[in-house]
């Protein structure tokens, strides 16, 4: 996975190369999708919800730019992968789920892993987590109308990358924000973010 579909599509961040290569991603999926973990597409994990492809993974990772020490909030838990690779490249990572039923999933199995610098939460991610911001690095797991949530623009540090598909002129787009500018890096497919929680739905 690490050769082929990393290394070989753009990846340079030894960090993070190191990070997919050390998380066990088929403890990330369900039992009779664990034959499928390492290949190059997204997998359902219920609550019609998916675990990324790897290289998306990889690709948002690398975007944050990380050196070790920051807070990152990542929203849209799903299984916990995605959390448990940013775990590895940051200080601490507040990571928020809008089905409890997965956030209740991924925080045992984090906790299981030995992953005790993430915090799950169930909640609202369109409106971030401001009790533990600024944010160093923000990265979000479905696709926004538009915009990334202005909530969450708000919650990132002076410096800090904002990672967040949006839905434009009929297409997905991953974009970057970082101090005020806006990179579009590739077109994507992700679920569509949603505010609120489905308790509240």
């Amino acid at each position: 996975m690490v050769r082929r579909q990393l290394s070989g599509r753009g990846i340079t961040d030894e960090r993070v190369l190191a990070a997919m290569a050390e998380v066990p991603r088929e403890l990330f999926v369900p039992d009779e999708l664990r034959w499928r973990a390492y290949r190059d597409g997204a997998l359902r994990i219920g609550e019609g919800q998916t675990i990324s492809q790897p290289w998306i993974v990889a690709v948002m990772a690398q975007l944050l730019e990380l050196t070790g020490g920051e807070r990152v909030l990542e929203v849209g838990t799903g299984s916990g992968y995605a959390a448990a690779v940013l775990a590895r490249l940051c200080e601490e990572v507040v990571t928020i789920e809008r089905h409890e039923s997965l956030a209740r999933e991924a925080a045992a199995r984090l906790t299981e892993l030995g992953y005790d610098n993430v915090e799950v939460r169930h909640g609202d991610g369109t409106a971030g987590a401001p009790d533990r911001a600024p944010f160093q690095g923000i990265s979000v797991t479905a696709t926004a109308a538009g915009e990334p949530p202005p909530a969450l623009v708000e919650q990132l540090d002076d410096g800090g990358r904002l990672v967040c598909p949006v839905a434009r002129g009929g297409r997905e787009l991953l974009l970057r924000l970082r101090d005020g500018v806006e990179d579009t890096v590739a077109d994507v497919r992700f679920v569509p973010l949603v505010a609120g929680d489905e308790d509240r739905m």
